[in-house]
């Protein structure tokens, strides 16, 4: 079917409507103005961000929790370099996502024009594909295109950049059909060898990770755990992907990882990995599986062939999306277990253990205990409520003590990008107005993209975000106390009044630096967020040398000192 003459920004809005787009994100540009335009009378729905960073994290969040590319809009040059961060993370996260940016016309293009960069220099290695779309007639392809490489094998983000003058040419194009995301299958001699050292093994570990997983797929790995009795991990910041109560769960493989955790993929004889990159954080720094030969029988499912073979060298390597994967592996007729039969229920022992009050702090005196922080929460909060976090270390009281209830319960991004939390948090409350949010951010953290909290008010968008405010960068804090202790430079932070800050906007906000005033506190938010359908912020004032379940910086500088004057 063609269409009638359309100016080149129409004909991208439409195109974006025929591949099912219902929301993009973004701050707008004089360099789209057609697109804007374009999009007055459409069916999406545009999110305006207070700063690119904001919506690029938004459009990834979408992204990971949608399964289809979250889409994102910035301006030329600012624009483009604010929101890279994103892109970034989409990569890194391999979660589907296109990026759209307003670019110089062609007749001012190569002459460093306003805000003029080449983008495909720019964006090179942090994205899937970057291209440039420079006549109205072949947006349709570019755009069906876009969709296909985001969303098929190993996800990723696309960026797109559009000329001005190619937004406002016309253009008389027909639409392509829907993008169709394209997996590949394991066969069944890769699925007979599988079971065969499976088979052969005694003490087995499954680890779950990467993109492509949805509801079925996540039904199917634990119908294929059950079946052969198989203790499963999951990959950092991949929590969700099995039911946490689940009694074959056993943790999460990432920093500050448990050591009994540790020990068992150390100590494993057939690791199947299905869909993680096994990158740095989730090897223990490639110490947990040597490269390029690791100890363990190494089985490696995953979307993308450039990636098995690329840092560890499997005994078997499938090419093949974790649905398409785990379908297979739960219809496979199940081994004798008999030799690893009480390995899950053990494994799931050491991690409600773990999950205790780290007896760290026993007998500190501690007016705000950040351990019964989490065991308010998890008796306030439903199980399907959905978790963010951005990078620090006030996330592992989150990877740690918190039970994520399934699929897309914990949005977090494993490239360590600071910012995520909040906007992470408002996409996924606009995706599903239904379903408790709840952002963890440090006080660094939640000063990236604080921001967002008036999108989250234009938007109605009832987040309810608790700020961890220990007045320091304190990741960088603890390194420092490893490194040069007692030499602090660079990671204080004098901080606003977070609570006072949400109030402006147009929110709830509470201090808390006691125990005792955070339930009540908790439900206040909880409250405030479901009735108003606007944002709630608690602010935990807290000693900062609590600056992990593990140790305090006191530790971590003593250690330090006596290594040196030994």
């Amino acid at each position: 079917m063609t269409h009638p003459s359309r100016s080149g920004g129409q004909i991208l809005v439409d195109a974006l409507q025929v591949h099912g787009v219902d929301t993009a994100f973004g701050v707008p540009g004089e360099s789209y103005l057609d697109v804007l335009d374009a999009l007055h009378d459409s069916a999406i729905r545009f999110v305006v961000n207070r700063q690119e960073a904001g919506a690029a994290f938004m459009a990834e969040a979408y992204g990971k929790l949608t399964g289809k590319p979250g889409i994102c809009f910035v301006t030329r040059g600012p624009g483009a370099t604010n929101a890279s961060i994103g892109v970034h993370t989409a990569y890194q996260d391999s979660t589907p996502m296109i990026l759209f940016i307003g670019q110089v016309g062609g007749d001012f293009m190569d002459r460093e024009a306003f805000q003029e960069i080449d983008y495909r220099r720019m964006y090179g290695e942090m994205a899937k594909w970057v291209a440039q779309i420079d006549r109205a007639e072949r947006i349709p392809e570019y755009i069906a295109r876009a969709f296909q490489v985001a969303t098929s094998g190993r996800p990723g983000p696309v960026v797109l950049a559009l000329p001005e003058d190619m937004l406002v040419t016309r253009a008389a194009v027909a639409d392509t059909r829907r993008y169709q995301p394209v997996q590949a299958s394991p066969s069944s001699s890769q699925i007979a060898r599988l079971r065969a050292m499976l088979q052969e093994a005694q003490r087995p570990l499954v680890l779950l990770g990467g993109a492509t997983w949805n509801a079925q797929a996540c039904a199917d790995l634990a119908r294929f755990a059950e079946a052969n009795a198989l203790p499963v991990a999951c990959a950092f910041r991949f929590q969700d992907l099995l039911d946490n109560g689940h009694p074959h769960y056993a943790g999460d493989v990432g920093l500050g990882i448990n050591p009994k955790l540790a020990a068992r993929v150390r100590d494993a004889d057939v690791l199947i990995a299905i869909g993680p990159r096994l990158g740095e954080i989730t090897t223990g720094g490639y110490s947990l599986l040597e490269a390029p030969l690791p100890r363990q029988r190494l089985v490696h499912i995953h979307p993308d062939p450039q990636e098995l073979g690329s840092v560890y060298q499997g005994e078997l390597m499938i090419a093949a999306g974790a649905a398409e994967a785990c379908a297979m592996l739960a219809a496979m007729e199940p081994v004798d277990a008999a030799a690893w039969r009480g390995a899950a229920g053990q494994a799931h022992a050491e991690l409600q253990a773990w999950q205790q009050r780290p007896p760290v702090f026993d007998g500190a005196d501690l007016p705000l205990d950040l351990w019964q922080v989490m065991q308010d929460l998890a008796a306030a909060l439903p199980r399907d409520a959905v978790i963010t976090n951005g990078a620090g270390n006030y996330a592992t009281w989150a990877h740690r003590f918190w039970r994520y209830g399934g699929l897309r319960t914990q949005l977090a991004p494993t490239s360590g990008a600071m910012g995520y939390a909040l906007p992470s948090a408002v996409a996924a409350k606009i995706v599903d107005p239904a379903r408790t949010v709840v952002a963890f951010a440090g006080d660094g953290e939640f000063m990236m993209t604080g921001q967002e909290l008036a999108t989250a008010v234009q938007y109605g968008a009832g987040v309810v975000t608790i700020v961890f405010n220990n007045a320091m960068f304190g990741t960088i804090r603890m390194h420092q106390e490893r490194e040069y202790p007692g030499r602090v430079s660079g990671t204080g932070l004098h901080n606003p009044d977070f609570a006072a800050l949400a109030r402006a906007y147009g929110g709830h906000g509470e201090t808390v630096d006691s125990t005792a005033d955070f339930a009540p506190a908790l439900r206040r938010a909880l409250a405030f967020a479901a009735e108003h359908r606007l944002p709630a912020l608690i602010e935990l004032r807290y000693d900062g040398n609590l600056i992990t379940p593990n140790a305090t910086l006191e530790t971590i500088r003593g250690n330090a000192e006596k290594a040196r004057a030994g």
